[in-house]
């Protein structure tokens, strides 16, 4: 006689399932940052709270809430999870260009124009080229 081996199927529950139930408010962005990347390891927020030496829960809290954490905390998270202090603090997060300065208005200006129907984007042309030419010189002709 011939042993088979016995596997389990794949159910609905396997390791690559998320873990623990859906919280009804949304993740902080530090929170988010900090399950991000202990996503990326694998690990549990008990092991990371093991290692932090606190409980799962106020690791939890970390992820969820907006805290308070010591900056020696904040040292050995990132330690743990492998990135930089700048990167769970979102430093690294590229901030929003203000599109206030005056080239930025200028082309949002030309942009609307170019909307505009034809005749009334040729007024705005004929306008503005004598004041261009006149301050730029020769280079601001009109093609």
């Amino acid at each position: 006689m011939q042993a088979f081996p016995i596997t389990q199927p794949r159910g609905p529950y396997y390791r690559e399932m998320q873990t623990g139930r859906p919280s009804k408010r949304p993740r902080s962005n530090f929170g988010q940052r900090l399950h991000v990347a202990r996503e990326a390891l694998g690990l549990s927020q008990a092991q990371v709270a093991e290692k932090l030496g606190i409980t799962q829960s106020s690791y939890a809290d970390w992820e969820r809430y907006t805290v308070a954490i010591r900056p020696e905390q904040l040292t050995q998270l990132a330690s743990i999870l492998q990135v930089p202090v700048g990167d769970l603090l979102g430093a690294s997060e590229p901030k929003p260009k203000r599109p206030s300065s005056a080239k930025g208005r200028m082309k949002q200006m030309f942009e609307a124009a170019s909307h505009l129907p034809r005749r009334q984007q040729q007024k705005i042309v004929d306008l503005l080229q004598p004041f261009v030419r006149e301050h730029v010189g020769d280079q601001g002709k009109a093609a």
